[in-house]
């Protein structure tokens, strides 16, 4: 396995995990055991508040699964490769700490799919094409696309979207509620530093980052949920945070009429 296809670096507060298989960071079986390894480390380290995700280089993040690879193996391993990357992404997604997809380049395929799991997605204007262009390739979307696409876009537009498999702008997909922010930046690495400086704002000491956590939980698991599985995921969440150092900090410091200093726990 490739240590070098899912580089993790910290700084910050900021875990920011690189995929990097150049030219299109395309993902094999390898590079989503490293993402899986990648995304267990910054979930286990205290010292990470924030998991920001982008592809190495400047014109892609993320084309999507290595489709030479596909064409090679059998289709007992396509599905347990669909399945692992199915696990890694629901990991990711479940993982009680923010994470940022920094779309720096084009993202399509399976590398959207990737994206969809995170909780923010940021894309650099005019830096690339978005979509799943899958039943192209007479198959469908598998990682996740069906079903994250439709609980973000709404089914209509979601099966249009993937029935068509066409391209489009970062701009329409932040009309479509795709994308969440699309930011000019002259370049990647321009791009890159803005991404990191707003995503220390979700750290502490400015941001109580455990309830950042819990709210990305309370709404990614109850959002799944019947209303009242959600209401009771909801309280036992906020019972966690009553009881934490962050909560007794912001709570008395409105009290005392100060700017709360957090820690994350």
């Amino acid at each position: 396995m490739g240590a070098t296809l899912v580089e993790l670096q910290k700084e910050d507060g900021l875990a920011i995990l690189t995929l990097s298989d150049p030219p299109a960071n395309t993902y094999s079986y390898d590079m989503m055991r490293a993402l899986d390894a990648a995304v267990l480390d910054a979930r286990m380290d205290d010292a990470v508040h924030v998991i920001v995700l982008r592809g190495a280089g400047e014109k892609f993040f993320c084309a999507g699964a290595d489709i030479q690879m596909l064409q090679t193996v059998t289709p007992r391993f396509k599905y347990f490769f669909c399945l692992h990357a199915n696990e890694t992404l629901a990991r990711l997604e479940q993982t009680p700490k923010l994470v940022i997809a920094a779309l720096n380049g084009h993202c399509v395929g399976g590398g959207l799919e990737v994206a969809l799991a995170a909780d923010l997605r940021w894309a650099r204007q005019g830096a690339g094409k978005v979509g799943l262009p899958e039943v192209n390739l007479g198959v469908l979307p598998g990682t996740g696309g069906t079903q994250r696409l439709a609980r973000l876009v709404g089914k209509s537009a979601a099966i249009e979207l993937m029935t068509t498999g066409r391209l489009f702008d970062f701009d329409e997909a932040k009309g479509l509620g795709l994308v969440n922010d699309v930011i000019a930046a002259e370049a990647a690495d321009v791009f890159m530093e803005i991404v990191k400086k707003r995503a220390r704002a979700f750290v502490p000491p400015g941001r109580a980052s455990k309830a950042v956590g819990l709210i990305k939980r309370a709404v990614q698991s109850g959002a799944e949920s019947a209303l009242a599985e959600g209401l009771a995921l909801e309280r036992e969440l906020q019972q966690q945070l009553f009881e934490s150092e962050d909560a007794k900090e912001g709570l008395t410091a409105h009290v005392e009429k100060r700017k709360p200093s957090f820690k994350g726990r």
